[in-house]
């Protein structure tokens, strides 16, 4: 039981996970979170931003352009992944019981951010997480065209990792002592987040009311 505790801590320290996982750790994550429902939990944004402070300022050895590539391609194929899925198998969720790895909330939120948004959702959920990850589960599950699911998505992908990752990067490199506040960092972003999905559902279903 402890080891299972263990693995889930290690799993959402970011910086962690940077200093020990490296780039391949760091991917893969990228690509669970961004399409595999039961992968909603894992860190995000703070983990892409993390990343580019952390190969700014040279604790992440990695080139800045291999870093940026590996996580816009997580980006996207996790996405696709996730779409691939919610168009095949998204039928299951209709009468899944709600667990830790699965609430029905979840796509009921997304789906409030598809009816407001409609397919731009698929760029806008980027920045919001847990949306992030049913995003393209529904996009799927309504059948979405594939080359309007494939643009946003390669675009979200892009504006999210240039942003994050890049700007993570600048700063990285320009303020190398910003590694020392990495606690505060994270806690931005998780209030910054938080406000923004509740505040959008909240108008979604104000609106739809």
């Amino acid at each position: 039981m402890n080891d299972i505790a263990e693995f889930f801590q290690y799993i959402l320290n970011s910086e962690e996970i940077i200093r020990t996982g490296g780039l391949m750790v760091i991917t893969f994550i990228v690509f669970a979170e961004n399409g595999l429902f039961f992968a909603f939990f894992l860190p995000g944004d703070y983990l892409v931003f993390l990343a580019g402070v952390f190969c700014g300022t040279g604790i992440l050895d990695v080139p800045i352009a291999i870093l940026l590539i590996c996580m816009f391609t997580a980006a996207v194929l996790g996405s696709l992944l996730g779409y691939i899925f919610g168009k095949y198998f998204g039928g299951i969720f209709e009468n899944r019981p709600d667990s830790f790895f699965f609430k029905k909330k979840h796509i009921e939120t997304t789906r409030k951010y598809f009816e407001k948004y409609g397919s731009r959702t698929l760029i806008i959920s980027r920045f919001l997480p847990i949306v992030r990850t049913f995003a393209p589960i529904l996009a799927g599950l309504v059948r979405m065209s594939f080359p309007g699911f494939l643009t946003n998505n390669v675009v979200g992908a892009g504006i999210w990792i240039g942003t994050l990752t890049g700007g993570g990067y600048l700063f990285g490199e320009r303020f190398p002592w910003i590694v020392d506040y990495v606690q505060y960092i994270i806690l931005f972003f998780l209030a910054i987040t938080t406000f923004t999905v509740i505040r959008g559902y909240l108008n979604a279903r104000r609106e739809m009311n």
